[in-house]
């Protein structure tokens, strides 16, 4: 998919295809007539649409903005051609960033049952049942994008965690990681080339590795700050791709859309495992990709 490409309709052809799409896997198959799959929000919401290199539409979906501050997702379609082979995350992953954009504090959604497992995996919740449509059971479903908070509660958030990896991490003081921003959406964190630099003037792959790492962690531990939750953070596993050399301006970007799995069992006494992605960048490049599985053990109680 590296040469399709996202954006909304533009022509009254592409409208029309794009309708028709919507119509052809979400209303035909249970003998609904056509414009069945519009409503009356379709002139204040974003649709997005996958083009593939040859024109095709593989996958739609449609945002609109709720009044309780967060956005809803509607009509997310895929071809039949095209489906199992990553479109509908595309789609997906690109209306998440425009809530982001809008600063929505959250995405909800309907689920039908066939797709529990798609939205799970992208780090969707299940709220409980919703409606059923056509006889299909459906379900709510949310994501947070944003953390609680105000913009001064994030700040103290990243002044400790600046502390605590000084504290903690002696080698965050050797790279001389550092915090760029949180706003509490995304994380970025620095670390000059000078002190992490190769024989080739490049960073050093273990330096990558550990910026990319504590990162992921970074955004970990702020989440349990927003959810007043303690406990021990550790990266259990990881996967991580070099794409390019990190030349210069090192910095890694962390989402919370690109957080994966809940954190509220800790509450109870149990571990909590997230899937954190994180990009590396080189002068506003994307060089790495990290995926690590980050584990959460409940605190011990402090002895009296």
């Amino acid at each position: 998919m590296r040469h399709w490409h996202l954006r909304s309709p533009a022509t009254p052809d592409e409208w029309q295809r794009y309708y028709q799409l919507r119509w052809q896997i979400l209303r035909a198959p249970w003998q609904q007539p056509p414009g069945s799959e519009r409503d009356e929000l379709e002139a204040q919401a974003y649709h997005l649409m996958l083009l593939t290199p040859e024109g095709d539409i593989a996958a739609i979906g449609r945002l609109h903005q709720l009044e309780q501050g967060g956005a809803q997702v509607r009509y997310m379609a895929v071809a039949t051609e095209y489906q199992g082979k990553g479109a509908g995350g595309r789609v997906l992953a690109a209306l998440e960033l425009q809530a982001v954009k809008w600063g929505c504090g959250y995405i909800r959604l309907n689920a039908r049952d066939t797709a529990l497992a798609f939205y799970q995996r992208n780090g969707y919740r299940q709220l409980g049942a919703a409606p059923q449509l056509y006889g299909i059971a459906h379900f709510v479903m949310q994501k947070q994008i944003r953390l609680d908070g105000s913009s001064e509660q994030h700040q103290q958030w990243c002044r400790q965690l600046n502390d605590t990896w000084q504290q903690t991490i002696p080698l965050s003081q050797y790279m001389q990681l550092t915090i760029a921003s949180f706003d509490g959406n995304e994380i970025r964190c620095e670390a000059p080339l000078a002190p992490n630099i190769n024989l080739h003037q490049t960073m050093f792959a273990g330096s990558i590795y550990a910026l990319a790492t504590l990162t992921g962690w970074g955004m970990l531990y702020l989440q349990l700050q927003a959810l007043g939750l303690r406990g021990d953070q550790v990266l259990a596993d990881a996967s991580i791709k070099y794409l390019r050399p990190v030349a210069a301006q090192p910095q890694a970007r962390c989402a919370l859309q690109h957080c994966s799995g809940a954190l509220e069992m800790l509450a109870e006494g149990r571990k909590a495992v997230q899937h954190i992605k994180v990009q590396v960048f080189s002068a506003g490049e994307l060089a790495v990709e990290f995926t690590g599985r980050y584990a959460v053990l409940p605190a011990k109680a402090e002895a009296v």
